[in-house]
């Protein structure tokens, strides 16, 4: 599933080659995504320009003067700006058609992606309004997460991947932030240190600033608007790293499911208590 970084990337790849160029069709293949894409769409879009394209968790948010478009890109889609006549792929279910010949194609073997049309203030759209601080901003920092950790038993691990108390850190990134933080995923979030949240929110920024820049983790289905797909994967210290050593004190690299999550953690560096 795309994350953070990879929608990040996305965002990155798209925004300069589809602002300020008028919309001149929205072509719909496939109706039937996670939610219904609007018919009306096909009339609203056209004349519209899209002014900015911004990221909120894993929604991308394309901005124009009557409302937005609400992109998630689900569990396999992905977005690539083609020219329009470009033969169309299984899978290509939407394109949204700029007069200047290109389009933005979304493709999604699976479906479970959305886009989503408001006219409503952004920030207080249903799927946006409950959602955390981004992680890589000042909002999320050592004396946030050490106050609302207090009086929380949930996991460590279950507690950052929750939107509502940091958007974006996903379970590859929770994996080897834990690592790096030398914290056990099932250390309750309570129990946490004032120096292990400082510890903790410098390690989330570093992972996720580090698969920003180097393209996004590479997934199945995850590929970037130019068509490559990530590499952060080659840097992974944990994750998918089951019966490894670890790179650190040579211990075997554990795997459990928790909280229906494949977990990894070397019980060294991470012990439970």
């Amino acid at each position: 599933m795309p994350e953070l970084p990879e929608v990040e990337t996305t965002k990155r790849g798209i925004e300069q080659l589809i602002c300020h160029i008028p919309i001149q069709q929205f072509i719909v293949r496939q109706h039937q995504l996670r939610w219904p894409v609007a018919t009306e769409l096909a009339t609203t879009l056209p004349g519209l320009v899209i002014e900015s394209v911004s990221r909120r968790a894993k929604y991308l948010l394309l901005k124009t003067r009557e409302g937005h478009l609400i992109i998630h890109l689900g569990m396999s889609g992905h977005l690539r700006v083609l020219p329009a006549s470009q033969a169309v792929a299984k899978h290509d279910h939407l394109d949204l058609v700029f007069e200047n010949g290109q389009c933005l194609r979304y493709h999604d073997p699976r479906r479970f992606g959305a886009w989503l049309w408001t006219t409503e203030p952004i920030e207080q759209h249903p799927l946006l309004r409950n959602l955390g601080p981004e992680p890589l901003t000042d909002a999320f920092n050592p004396h946030y997460l050490f106050d609302i950790s207090r009086g929380r038993k949930t996991a460590i691990k279950a507690f950052i991947m929750n939107n509502q108390n940091v958007v974006g850190v996903g379970n590859i990134y929770a994996n080897e932030s834990l690592f790096l933080s030398g914290l056990h995923p099932l250390k309750p979030a309570f129990e946490l240190t004032f120096k292990q949240c400082e510890k903790l929110v410098e390690t989330i920024r570093q992972v996720l600033a580090a698969a920003i820049t180097q393209g996004g983790t590479t997934l199945k289905d995850f590929v970037a608007p130019s068509g490559q797909t990530g590499y952060f994967s080659l840097q992974l210290y944990v994750y998918d790293q089951a019966g490894k050593t670890c790179q650190k004190c040579n211990a075997i690299i554990q795997r459990e499911v928790h909280f229906q999550r494949a977990s990894y953690f070397c019980p060294h560096c991470q012990p439970r208590h």
